[in-house]
């Protein structure tokens, strides 16, 4: 007992003091993070552009040039390290489900510069996304040096994504429950512990240092009636659409750039200049990089119907140009944005339409942010800890929560369980659904398939396939040709109640129903589900879909065990 007692001690000691060297990384890389981007930004606005300035009545067009000067430096980095473009959220997913917690150093390094580049020349991409993608990456590092189990590895790259986020917004709570959402689909009660250490350290260093965490002031003396709660219902609704369209939609601009016949060091330049077009007729209002500038101005009830609509709008072309060229950086606050322009104007549309409920602009800022964002990144339960945080105050929880329920529902059905992180995941080839635990889309079949399978081939008779059944105990077995190629299965159902006379007919005569086989990089997930779709108890598993020679088979039973084997592994208890 004593032992026993010992060895648990130990194990949370070193679990917990890791998980605040993970918070302090975290916190560190954050604030490093964000000095670097003010360098850049007063390296390119300050320096760079009066020298490019060229005004032409009220606009100035050297606004047009800096997002492109900063691509044009980006799309180097691109050609040697590709993966680097987009937000770095879905390379966290990626590294802690499919390839045991591990971030290479050199791409993340590449990654940091990038991404301040790219924001710091005015490229319409977040902070935030990149920042905990830096708090991850260098509690990997961390935790090779320490040389920890993979375990270990994926639960400190969760704590310093956690890190990150809290430090980024001075929302300790929120930023735990980010990592919980986005990379494990949920929450284990027991890893709750230590990524809540390494979320609150996060954020303590980051405000000892900064003093600031979030630079957007948002008003008091928020709150809203009862009477206005169907209409936050509604702006869940629309923004929920909107979410999964714009979702979407990124990703068609990158499919338009990837098949761009042209130099791939020019793609990321015509998105910028695409951007400073846009951005120049807006310089002051946010399009440019953060904007965390013109959400303040929407807060305090500034802008007009029209150029909310409109920022709206092109804030989405802008960041969709940022990142489907091939930039780096982040949609979190670009979401951010886009949900407080079009949460402002539903306000302003809700005051014309009832003049006596007199609405509170700023609350329709908070509703349609929480929205957005959640049908966005399929996490509401983040934005709704995260917008009573930022506020202190529970007076608006009704309508966030409201909108930010709706928001992801909608989205979730428009997107299939899909989130613009696992979006992007989908295109290499990794499934992964939001809204549940990952276990088995850890797992590839590769791992758990019996690479000796038992098979029948097609010349054989069923009384030949009635004897193997005795003598293995199987009920089913994958058919194939004199190459060993898989045309079809067979079983126990297709022999009950035969007669000896159709006992003694060709296998082949019987390979008339439709059937599903399984690939060695395919996930247990994917496997599973082709198992209850054709109800078939066996998956004959085949080189690759141009290739269907027999390579092993997959059972109901192995994806039952590794299941429970994924499912322990997940608890650091």
């Amino acid at each position: 007992m004593a032992t026993s007692n010992g060895r648990y001690i130990k194990k949370w000691a070193t679990v917990l003091g890791f998980s605040l060297m993970a918070g302090v990384v975290g916190g560190l890389g954050a604030v490093l993070f964000r000095v670097l981007i003010a360098w850049t930004h007063d390296f390119f606005f300050g320096k760079i552009l009066p020298v490019v300035s060229y005004q032409v009545g009220e606009l100035n067009l050297g606004y047009a040039l800096l997002p492109a000067l900063g691509a044009l430096i980006v799309a180097f980095i691109i050609v040697e390290f590709p993966d680097i473009r987009g937000n770095g959220i879905p390379e966290v997913i990626e590294a802690v489900i499919f390839k045991g917690g591990n971030i290479p150093g050199r791409f993340a390094v590449a990654k940091i510069v990038a991404t301040a580049i790219t924001i710091g020349s005015g490229g319409s991409v977040g902070r935030e996304g990149p920042i905990g993608f830096i708090g991850a990456a260098l509690t990997s590092i961390l935790a090779r040096w320490f040389n920890l189990s993979k375990e270990m590895k994926k639960l400190l790259v969760t704590c310093g994504l956690a890190a990150g986020i809290a430090g980024t917004f001075n929302t300790p709570l929120a930023g735990a429950m980010f990592a919980l959402e986005v990379v494990y689909m949920g929450a284990f009660s027991v890893n709750l512990v230590p990524i809540f250490i390494s979320s609150v350290t996060g954020n303590a260093i980051t405000l000892a240092i900064l003093k600031r965490a979030f630079e957007v002031e948002i008003p008091g003396n928020l709150g809203h009636t009862l009477l206005e709660l169907p209409f936050f219902f509604l702006l869940g609704i629309i923004l929920g659409v909107l979410a999964a369209f714009y979702a979407r939609f990124i990703y068609r601009v990158f499919n338009a750039f990837e098949d761009l016949r042209i130099n791939p060091l020019l793609k990321p330049v015509i998105g910028g200049l695409g951007v400073g077009f846009l951005g120049m007729f807006f310089p002051t209002y946010g399009i440019f990089g953060i904007g965390y500038e013109g959400m303040e101005l929407a807060f305090y009830g500034k802008l007009t119907l029209g150029l909310l609509l409109t920022l709206g709008v092109v804030k989405m072309l802008a960041t969709a140009l940022t990142v489907g060229s091939g930039n780096s950086g982040g949609v979190f606050a670009p979401s951010l944005y886009i949900g407080t322009m079009f949460g402002v104007a539903f306000g302003i549309l809700v005051g014309m339409a009832f003049p006596s409920l007199a609405p509170n602009l700023t609350v329709y800022a908070l509703a349609g942010m929480a929205a957005f964002f959640s049908g966005m990144t399929q996490a509401p339960i983040t934005q709704i800890l995260m917008v009573t945080e930022l506020t202190r105050s529970y007076a608006v929880l009704p309508a966030v929560m409201t909108s930010a329920t709706m928001g992801f529902l909608t989205a979730r059905f428009f997107l299939n369980g899909e989130s613009i992180y696992t979006l992007k995941l989908l295109r290499k080839g990794y499934r992964v659904r939001t809204g549940r635990p990952v276990v088995l889309e850890t797992i590839s079949v590769g791992e758990i398939m019996s690479r000796d399978p038992v098979y029948v081939t097609k010349d054989m008779t069923l009384f030949d396939v009635e004897h193997l059944i005795g003598e293995t105990a199987h009920d089913c077995f994958p058919v194939v040709d004199e190459n060993l190629n898989v045309v079809g299965i067979i079983g126990i159902k297709d022999i009950l109640k035969k007669p000896s006379s159709v006992k003694r007919l060709k296998v082949e005569r019987f390979l008339n129903r439709a059937y599903a086989v399984t690939y060695p990089t395919e996930t247990a997930e994917a496997a599973f589900e082709k198992l209850m779709a054709y109800d078939q108890n066996l998956l004959p598993v085949v080189e690759s879909p141009t290739n269907r020679r027999l390579v092993g088979v997959v059972t109901k039973r192995d994806i039952y065990r590794a299941y429970y084997r994924g499912l322990e592994g997940m608890y650091i208890d």
